[in-house]
């Protein structure tokens, strides 16, 4: 242990430890085999067991003080280790509700503290968060996402785990959702890396404006567009989505919504709305959390929130229609849920990454970044697993459209019952 670490931080340690492993007890869904020193400590009640090695002890204080937080920061640190990561996420994940009801005080005091701080975001405060992220340098993504750079989530059939091919049928999906054709002009908000937009242009000849703020992406995804010889059909921007203008028959927008605070949802629909022809479509991927536990997600900082997506948000389904329907003409006509493909995909990243660990040290990445992007594929993964969070495709109508032209596979009505259903039961 450092020098540093005083006899009152050990004995926070000591007395966190206790209080775990007497919480520990109660957990249910299955069991949970601690080794700490020269000790193992059996936790939980029935199904399948999986194991905790605690190399530091701070690992106790740690989870103690930020629950999730913590334990993914004595993770990243090398403070434990488990041979079932996704495993041990998803024990947790199963007795979340137990362990927010233990720490409910303290969470408390710290969305009060959240509330204080809080600022309305600025288009300076976007452009700081994408590029925390994405632009970590296109390399780095290069070595654990498919050739066509999706990152988002894939539509696997059965027997089919090929990564890259169910990238594509997702593409086609979108595509579908949108009754997409070579005449139209479809608007992409969020560019990724350009898979979409290339995809589109390439099988379905029509043009695309895609968008995006960071700039990594930007070039990288203009030079694919030009390597593939689709100048003419695809042009890339680095505009925020809120000063874009023109008009578009179509318009996409995969996994960008979590960049969007929650506070801008009316904004945001607003401006789909004036760049969408009164008669077009508009196709959202999102990842979303269940709607009785959005309001509360507002206020709490996760893992994802401080330490990979700083600024990021999870919607729910009501929270996106009511918005929609609050503050513009666009209607819900279609929803279709693919969150059980996303464990097979954020698997395949993981592995990927895992296997790149030599290359991503190469480029400059230690083994505590590596430690927490492991992490957070796994925290991800047990999420889906769990039905904690899902990732569903909303498509929207414009206020003159009026038609519903047949598609090649069939999607789910819109009901009551998938808007309740839709998601899981809240964040991991």
């Amino acid at each position: 242990m450092d020098q540093e670490h005083s006899s009152t931080s050990r004995e926070w340690d000591r007395l966190a430890r206790g209080a775990i492993l007497a919480f520990g007890s109660r957990l249910r869904g299955g069991t949970l085999a601690i080794r700490d020193g020269g000790s193992t400590h059996v936790l939980g009640h029935g199904g399948e067991a999986v194991h905790m090695t605690i190399h530091d002890r701070r690992t106790w204080g740690m989870v103690a003080t930020g629950g999730g937080n913590g334990l993914g920061a004595a993770y990243m640190r090398g403070y434990w280790d488990t041979p079932d990561l996704t495993g041990l996420l998803r024990l947790l994940a199963r007795n979340i509700d137990r362990i927010n009801r233990l720490t409910a005080p303290l969470d408390g005091a710290r969305q009060v503290a959240a509330r204080l701080r809080a600022r309305r975001p600025t288009r300076t405060a976007d452009r700081r968060n994408i590029r925390a992220h994405y632009d970590l340098g296109n390399s780095f993504f290069e070595l654990f996402l498919d050739p066509t750079m999706a990152y988002s989530c894939a539509i696997f059939e059965p027997g089919d785990d090929d990564l890259e091919a169910a990238s594509r049928r997702k593409f086609d999906r979108v595509c579908d959702r949108l009754r997409l054709t070579a005449e139209d002009h479809l608007l992409e908000i969020g560019t990724g890396w350009g898979g979409l937009a290339l995809h589109a242009a390439e099988r379905y000849g029509c043009r695309i404006t895609t968008t995006t703020i960071s700039r990594e992406q930007c070039d990288y995804s203009r030079a694919r567009v030009a390597a593939a010889g689709l100048s003419d059909r695809v042009t890339v921007l680095d505009q925020n989505y809120r000063d874009l203008t023109g008009t578009y028959s179509k318009l996409a927008s995969v996994e960008m919504i979590e960049a969007v605070d929650w506070r801008l949802y009316d904004e945001f629909f607003r401006c789909c709305e004036r760049l969408l022809a009164p008669d077009g479509l508009a196709v959202l991927q999102a990842i979303v959390i269940e709607d009785r536990s959005w309001s509360a997600a507002r206020w709490r900082e996760d893992f994802i929130r401080r330490y990979i997506f700083p600024g990021g948000f999870l919607p729910s389904v009501r929270s996106l229609v009511d918005a929609a329907n609050r503050a513009s003409g666009l209607r819900l006509v279609e929803l279709d849920d693919i969150g059980a493909n996303y464990p097979i995909t954020l698997r395949h990243w993981r592995e990927a990454l895992d296997v790149h660990r030599d290359r991503a040290l190469a480029l400059g990445f230690d083994e505590q970044f590596l430690r927490m992007w492991r992490f957070y594929f796994a925290y991800c993964e047990a999420g889906f697993l769990e039905r904690r969070i899902s990732d569903v495709h909303l498509t929207f109508a414009g206020r003159a459209w009026r038609r519903m032209p047949a598609r090649r596979e069939p999607s789910a009505e819109v009901s009551a019952a998938p808007l309740a259903a839709v998601a899981g039961r809240g964040p991991v």
